[in-house]
């Protein structure tokens, strides 16, 4: 059996940084979460604008930022000296642990930028590790060429053979960026016991009988391994994404996400003594 698609969600326009201008699909009152997944935004403007204020420095505590670029180029640096840039198909990975206060400012006055960022939680025994980085250049990020032109971007997990280079994360993820021809099939296996959901930002897929226009996100029923992806006239290019749900307490305030309300405000109160 395949999974089906068991609720459609549209993204909402949103702003966060100073003032960076977001489609926001996850971490909105139609899908606040996705266990593990926290949050998911788009953001996608050629105006400068919308964007060139971009998001200074910022804490985070908890969870991991997950940042993949289509278009554009973003510099991050953070309280501890590192920096990095982040460019057209590249990611980063990012496990905040137990503090972290970076800032992720675009490089660019106009022109394109356009890519994801989503939050994937940690479990109670990770929340206060060391901060760690995951730079991912476009040019190690495996590239599979599939049947009747469909292609795939393998950025965590596996598909058949070849491995993402996303490693060492707890929720196990899948996270693949998939181009379907027009009119083409394709099946993705997925982990059985993983949540899931898919994203189309280019065209249009159908998952059973389920349309999803460009903007929409489908989440996934569980149990089954098989994703049956189909694209219509146009192709589709979407990403897919599944993780292991931790199934513990979430307590969330902005950039802090622990498990109880006292850790909240520990987090809360460190991050103004300036302990992180």
């Amino acid at each position: 059996m395949a999974r089906k698609v068991v609720k459609v969600v549209h993204g909402m326009p949103a702003s966060d940084g100073a003032g960076v201008k977001l489609n926001r699909v996850m971490g909105q009152p139609g899908l606040p979460d996705l266990d593990p997944f926290l949050l998911l935004d788009e953001f996608r403007s050629d105006k400068g604008s919308d964007y060139v204020a971009g998001f200074p420095d910022h804490p985070h505590r908890g969870f991991e930022t997950v940042t993949y670029m289509l278009a554009g180029r973003m510099r991050h640096g953070d309280h501890m000296g590192n920096v990095g840039l982040l460019r057209p198909g590249s990611v980063q990975w990012m496990t905040a642990g137990r503090g972290i206060v970076h800032s992720e400012m675009p490089e660019q006055e106009d022109g394109l930028l356009w890519g994801f960022q989503l939050w994937v939680n940690l479990p109670a025994k990770d929340k206060m590790t060391a901060p760690r980085y995951q730079d991912i250049d476009p040019e190690k990020i495996p590239n599979v060429s599939a049947k009747n032109g469909v292609g795939i971007r393998v950025i965590a997990g596996k598909i058949g053979e070849v491995e993402g280079p996303v490693q060492g994360v707890a929720t196990e993820p899948l996270y693949l960026d998939i181009m379907l021809p027009g009119t083409t099939e394709y099946g993705v296996r997925v982990p059985s016991g993983h949540a899931a959901f898919v994203y189309v930002f280019e065209g249009e897929a159908r998952i059973g009988g389920t349309k999803l226009p460009r903007g929409t996100l489908g989440v996934l029923s569980q149990g089954d391994e098989i994703v049956d992806l189909v694209a219509t006239d146009e192709g589709a290019r979407l990403i897919l994404v599944a993780g292991k749900p931790l199934k513990e307490p979430v307590a969330k305030y902005g950039p802090f996400v622990m498990n109880t309300p006292q850790q909240i405000k520990d987090a809360i109160a460190d991050y103004q003594a300036g302990r992180f």
